[in-house]
């Protein structure tokens, strides 16, 4: 094994991509649907993400009333 090489040589080593910022979950999620070509998923992502909003939203605040009357 040769003693230049580093581990900071290998772009794609566990300690490389430790020290790299982290992006958030939304962040990797679009860009797994970009890479991946998974852009029919969309849909459904926004959907449960609309989902998650109206149920914390229609807790105890004063939009329940206007959520109510959509269902």
């Amino acid at each position: 094994m040769s003693d230049d090489l580093k581990i900071e040589d290998n772009p794609y080593s566990f300690e490389a991509e430790s020290q790299k910022k982290r992006r958030g979950l939304l962040r990797e999620t679009f860009d797994w649907l970009g890479q991946n070509k998974k852009w029919w998923l969309l849909p459904i992502v926004l959907a449960i993400l609309g989902l998650g909003a109206l149920v914390v939203l229609g807790g105890s605040s004063a939009i329940s009333p206007f959520i109510y009357t959509l269902f």
